[in-house]
């Protein structure tokens, strides 16, 4: 009996280190996970294309990978040229439309007050250019690399689904790895339905965004609804980080202009919610606002922007692993739907 007690100590260490490894370790496994969505992605096209073609798995997945990098490299050929300098001029432009935007709350009372209780810059901070441009060309490298790695792990997986699978199960006891397999499953489908849901809703987004703002006048307007398309992919934040620009930029036109383009994004965000989502959602997963919400959160207090990135997919994840794992493994309760369901019929018959 006693030697059991270093034993003990010992996995207690273990899972400890482990714990604060993993801590470490944690944007290393933010990207693999976005090279995980990414491979879904890529595995379920592949599958749809080998479906309807001779060609097999690898094959086809290189198909699929060629195809979407002639769609991008068109994409910037037609519309590369006219985009960045849409978004040059969106960068040269913001800054005077910031100018304009204080100079017209200048003389505000409540301004004037937030103003007094804001700290003051202290005397001598410049704008430390060489440090600026070192730090622009740091991201970006550090972007790029990124991307590559993601790039990397995401055919790698959706070229060998099954070997990383195995390594998995290999981990498992023999008993619990028919469970483990149906998990996995569960998770491969709920993370591809939700790419497919939000992929649709991007689009939808960026479509509406771009003719609305190009019928109001609005200058930059393919930029703009590019930028409000990509951060519709963060959930109840991004419609605001993508409303942001338009209209600072249509402020500079006017404040009438401006009210018109926040009433655009208005509308467009009560298309997608009302109309939009509740259709995509018939076939995608549908996840619980108030958890949506505070994982945003959570994720990006623990782990910054990627965290927020990453934060509706993850939420996902720990649903379906709570679901299948703790509810119906140890609950062993797979029946609350069925549940609410007679409860429903028997009020119903009561009612009549």
């Amino acid at each position: 009996m006693p030697r059991s007690i270093p034993a003990v100590i010992f996995v207690a260490l273990l899972m400890v280190a482990l714990a604060l490894a993993l801590w470490k370790l944690a944007f290393v496994l933010l990207l693999a996970f976005f090279g995980l969505l990414l491979a879904v992605l890529l595995r379920h096209l592949a599958l749809a294309l080998q479906s309807h073609s001779p060609l097999s798995a690898g094959a086809a997945l290189g198909v699929v990978v060629l195809a979407l990098l002639a769609a991008i490299g068109l994409g910037f050929y037609f519309l590369g040229a006219q985009l960045a300098e849409q978004l040059g001029q969106l960068a040269g432009s913001l800054p005077g439309a910031l100018t304009k935007l204080r100079d017209a709350l200048e003389g505000q009372p409540l301004v004037q007050r937030l103003r007094e209780m804001m700290p003051q810059e202290e005397p001598g901070q410049g704008l430390n250019l060489f440090g600026a441009v070192r730090g622009t060309l740091s991201t970006v490298v550090n972007g790029a690399a990124n991307l590559i790695v993601v790039a990397m792990v995401a055919i790698f997986l959706a070229a060998d689904p099954q070997l990383y699978r195995r390594g998995v199960l290999h981990l498992i006891p023999m008993d619990k790895r028919a469970r483990a397999i149906e998990i996995m499953d569960a998770l491969g489908q709920g993370l591809w339905r939700w790419l497919l849901g939000q992929g649709l809703s991007m689009m939808a987004v960026a479509v509406l965004t771009a003719a609305g703002l190009w019928m109001l006048g609005i200058p930059l307007w393919l930029a703009l609804g590019i930028i409000a398309g990509i951060a519709d992919f963060i959930p109840f934040i991004g419609p605001w980080i993508g409303a942001a620009p338009a209209v600072l930029l249509a402020f500079s036109d006017g404040p009438q202009t401006a009210i018109y383009t926040a009433i655009l994004f208005a509308v467009i965000q009560q298309i997608e919610g009302n109309i939009l989502q509740p259709i995509i959602q018939k076939r995608a997963n549908s996840l619980p606002p108030v958890l949506t919400v505070l994982s945003v959160i959570a994720f990006g207090v623990l782990f910054g922007f990627v965290g927020v990135l990453v934060a509706t997919p993850l939420l996902l994840v720990l649903m379906v692993l709570v679901r299948m794992i703790y509810v119906e493994g140890i609950l062993e309760d797979p029946t609350i739907e069925m549940a609410e369901e007679k409860a429903r019929r028997r009020d119903g018959k009561a009612d009549a």
